[in-house]
């Protein structure tokens, strides 16, 4: 009997290398292409359980291998089961037996059910936590292992300059600087470190979307964007270019819009000369689900399918997700020398190469029990509740909050974001979730009467939020149902001594856009439908008024911060919302939270952000002044801290020199507290203009009653250069502001000099 010959590429004890090369020249040509293309739940039946039972079906979508399998709706067994069926028949019936990758949405929290829910993006941005961040993201990537996912389609590191964008929610906010910080936290979680490998309990993290997503013509999903190559390189890229630099991810993906005129799928300078060549990436470039699609039918710059394939794949888009519309024509466009065998050889070699790194012909299967146990982790369950914490900004407070347990023997409870719970686009469903209400109810304790009344609808083909953001079609409450509920809501806040409002959006207001049947951009953003309506009937009692908001982007609430004395920006908090609320609420939590966007009084007022140009938003408006409702790094706290001014170590530094100021912060206040530090600096006379103010520098402390710390920040070269006249990368000498303080209005902020000569 002849021993067995075991093949090189499957010989662990070899280099990854030398599998790889070996696998490589055994494949055919359809056999590679297969490797460039996803499956998609959503393409092939839904992946129903009589398919795995079906060999001839299974030949037909499994036979020539794959890339990745794309989400399926499932819970915690049947996706470790439908996983577990697909690889043994990659495996043991596939004349290779390659494996495939699976590929899932992790914005903030693995985004299927039985997985912890995290704040939103927007929201969790706002703790300004680095290492909150890479500890969320760590949770994320280890729920995702241990049900064999390998590929998260996260982070999101669009600088969002337009609010009416519905993806706003997705994003960090509106800077660059803050934006890059985090997603090199984000990134580090996910993969497990720096070093572009991914660990044991791990996923390789995506970029997204490369570039200008989130500053569309006219707020609208997909839309052109209209602006500068300095711009784009100021503002837009910067987030991507740290990233890169500082934390490897696996890779990136191009984004939907158009930059003059060029959609970046098909953007061979974007993807080509600045991705690969001037910043060095070695990763992957992964299409945008139907991205590729896009090119002929909505950009409609190429003229069929097969066009579109050979542009974007020469132009350096090598996989197709979610699924194999496009790029199934590449062996066609090979034997016709429209693209080139290196360039298909070199992506295969790629995600073989990742595939062997994951360790995937060795293990390729997962535990179901083992899934369930990480799932139900109580640590996972406690960062959760402490990323919510850290992400409600408080507003305003005119001495209302904390509430004093049994100060108030009834409070009301009211709004549609009271009961329901939204979570925010891309989200998971958890195991458990605690509501505002039930929350409050909780905490209030047995002296207090908690009061409930619906108050209005927002919409009403509601279920939750795994399911909401999905769904096409949106049902709007009718205006006489809802002037019901308000008459509702009066009754019974006119038999409570104080009332929580709880206003804000679902997931049919505001989430990903993508078709005409499909809508979620907003051209404004005044509270929707009858709230303002409930909010005016409510304040009219005269009671006192807690605002509690949840939503996806900022909110135009002018006449409510005047009227309430309590305004508290909660966002979507995820699965702990309504414990996280009420320890802020009563105090057993002190807010910390500071705004990663700039809220507008109108959408009439965009583009509306801090870091603006001395020629903007100097001038006010005939109906109102310029001025923000609230500002880009403003939140208050229940205790006071003071700043001393910044201090630099030298004055005067020479180009390329490094200069260190310092700020002396004390807690003035009675309570323990966590401050968020923020450093802006502005050059004052430049060849180009510069905005007013940029952020190159923050830290969170944490400080007890009359505790005093002084926070450090080094200027770094980097963080004084810009694009010049020249569009060269360089630092003008001349003088710097440096700011410090603790946002980034004026008020809050104390200066100093620095020369650079």
């Amino acid at each position: 009997m002849k021993p067995k010959v075991t093949l090189p590429y499957k010989d662990a004890a070899l280099p990854v290398s030398k599998r790889v090369q070996d696998l490589l020249g055994r494949m055919t040509i359809e056999e590679k292409t297969a490797q460039l293309m996803g499956l998609w739940n959503g393409g092939v039946e839904d992946f129903k359980p009589e398919i795995f039972d079906d060999p001839a079906k299974m030949k037909e979508i499994f036979g020539k291998g794959c890339n990745s399998v794309h989400p399926a709706p499932f819970g915690i067994k049947d996706t470790v089961r439908m996983r577990n069926k697909i690889q043994k028949y990659l495996v043991d019936e596939t004349r290779l037996g390659i494996p495939a990758v699976f590929v899932d949405e992790g914005q903030h929290g693995m985004m299927r059910p039985e997985a912890t829910v995290f704040p939103q993006a927007i929201g969790l941005a706002c703790s300004w936590d680095t290492l909150l961040f890479e500890k969320v993201y760590g949770i994320v990537a280890h729920e995702m292992r241990s049900r064999g996912t390998h590929h998260a389609l996260t982070p999101v590191i669009d600088v969002c300059r337009d609010p009416r964008w519905g993806r706003t929610e997705e994003t960090y906010g509106e800077d660059p600087y803050l934006n890059g910080m985090l997603s090199i936290a984000a990134v580090k979680g996910l993969q497990g470190g720096d070093t572009g490998k991914v660990g044991k309990d791990n996923v390789a993290a995506t970029l997204k979307h490369l570039v200008g997503h989130g500053e569309s013509e006219g707020g609208l999903n997909q839309g052109p964007a209209n602006y500068s190559m300095r711009v784009l390189r100021d503002y837009h890229m910067p987030p991507f270019k740290m990233c890169i630099d500082h934390a490897k991810p696996v890779s990136v993906m191009p984004s939907y819009n158009e930059v003059d005129g060029v959609p970046s799928h098909a953007n061979r300078w974007l993807l080509q000369d600045l991705l690969r060549g001037e910043w060095g990436y070695k990763g992957m470039v992964v299409s945008d689900y139907y991205g590729v699609d896009h090119l002929f039918n909505k950009h409609v710059v190429c003229n069929d399918a097969t066009e579109a394939a050979m542009t974007a794949f020469n132009c350096g888009v090598q996989y197709e997700f979610p699924q194999a519309n496009m790029y199934r024509v590449l062996p066609e466009l090979l034997r016709k020398k429209k693209i080139k065998r290196e360039d298909i050889d070199k992506a295969v070699e790629q995600v073989l190469t990742f595939k062997f790194n994951l360790g995937l012909f060795e293990n390729p299967y997962v535990d179901e029990k083992q899934a369930i146990s990480v799932s139900k982790s109580l640590m996972h369950k406690k960062t959760a509740l402490k990323a919510a914490h850290e992400s409600v900004v408080l507003l305003k407070n005119d001495g209302l909050l904390p509430l004093k347990k049994g100060k108030y023997k009834k409070i009301a409870v009211i709004g549609p974001c009271a009961k329901d719970l939204w979570f925010g686009g891309y989200s998971g469903e958890p195991y458990e979730k605690v509501s505002l209400i039930d929350g409050i109810r909780a905490r209030a304790g047995n002296g207090t009467e908690v009061l409930f009344a619906q108050g209005c609808r927002l919409t009403i083909n509601t279920t939750v939020s795994y399911f909401n953001w999905k769904y096409d079609e949106i049902k709007f409450a009718s205006r006489d149902e809802n002037l019901k509920l308000i008459r509702e809501a009066v009754r019974v806040a006119s038999g409570a001594d104080l009332v929580i409002l709880a206003l804000g959006e679902n997931e049919h207001l505001c989430r990903e856009a993508w078709a005409q049947n499909h809508i979620g951009d907003n051209m404004t953003l005044d509270l929707f439908g009858e709230q303002g309506e409930l909010a005016d009937a409510i304040t009219a009692l005269g009671k006192p008024v807690v605002l509690y908001l949840m939503n996806g982007r900022p909110l135009s609430i002018n006449t409510l911060a005047e009227k309430v004395p309590a305004i508290l920006e909660g966002w979507y908090m995820g699965q702990e919302t309504g414990t996280a609320a009420a320890d802020i609420i009563f105090g057993e939590v002190n807010p910390s939270g500071k705004l990663t966007i700039t809220f507008p009084k109108s959408a009439g007022q965009l583009p509306m952000y801090y870091n603006h140009k001395p020629s903007a938003q100097w001038q006010d408006y005939i109906s109102q002044d310029v001025k923000p409702l609230f500002s880009f790094g403003y939140g208050l706290s229940y205790t006071r801290f003071t700043y001393g001014p910044p201090v630099l170590k030298k004055k005067t530094i020479k180009k390329g020199e490094t200069a260190r100021v310092t700020v002396e912060v004390k807690n003035a206040g009675k309570i323990q507290g966590d401050e968020i530090v923020q450093l802006y600096i502005r050059d004052v006379v430049s060849t180009v203009t510069r905005p007013v103010k940029e952020l190159r520098g923050f830290a969170r402390i944490s400080l007890k009653p009359g505790e005093t710390r002084k926070v450090s920040f080094d200027i770094t070269p980097d963080k004084l250069a810009f694009h010049n006249i020249d569009m060269k990368f360089v630092v003008e000498p001349g003088s710097f502001e440096i700011m410090t303080g603790s946002s980034s209005r004026d008020a809050d902020l104390q200066k100093t000099i620095l020369t650079v000569v």
